[in-house]
């Protein structure tokens, strides 16, 4: 049943990214490409060898995974020690810069474990430590530029404002009080609490 009105337009949509334009036919091209260069090792060996790089590939991942996942965990045993001894010193704790590129060293494994010749060169190439500096070193880059680049009321701009405001991450609770009776709202609140 219409009543004559007109139905409200939604505001104009933002233009679509070219990430998210290419990303699914970059990723179909990717598996397409993987699936050929398994087959045609497949047919120069034999589909046995084949079976025997993924597995390998498999068990070397997880290996790799593992390593990085323990010196993580004992990056971040000796950080909180260091910090807890630094504290009742009476000292300010001491930042640690990086974290030795485990991250990358992860997905470096995670890599090798997908399935197929193209991820597993990818993942090795990943645990090279040059091409872990260079790799870290664009990704700050862009991140830093996205966070720069971010226009007011977005997430990029919550996160630089709360940077430049409060690099401690500390939060301060409190109330607001106003003085002028024509801001004040007409019912009371209990302020929050956690």
């Amino acid at each position: 049943m219409t009543t004559g009105a007109q139905t409200p337009r939604s505001p104009a949509r933002p233009p679509r990214s070219r990430l998210r334009t290419f990303l699914p036919l970059g990723v179909a091209a990717w598996l397409v490409l993987e699936i050929w260069l398994l087959t045609v090792v497949a047919g120069a060996s034999s589909g046995f060898v084949v079976f025997l790089l993924l597995v390998a590939g498999v068990v070397l991942g997880s290996v790799v995974i593992k390593a990085a996942g323990r010196r993580a965990f004992r990056n971040l045993t000796e950080t909180i020690n260091q910090q807890q001894s630094a504290m009742q010193a009476g000292m300010p704790p001491e930042a640690r810069p990086n974290s030795e590129g485990n991250g990358l060293m992860m997905l470096g494994g995670l890599l090798l474990i997908l399935p197929g010749l193209i991820s597993d060169a990818l993942g090795l190439l990943m645990l090279l430590p040059p091409v872990q500096k260079a790799v870290s070193r664009y990704a700050q880059r862009t991140v830093e530029r996205k966070l720069r680049d971010a226009g007011p009321g977005t997430l990029g701009d919550a996160f630089r404002q709360a940077r430049m405001h409060r690099p401690d991450g500390k939060v301060v609770q409190g109330e607001v009080i106003r003085d002028d009776p024509d801001d004040a709202p007409q019912d009371r609140r209990p302020p929050l609490t956690r």
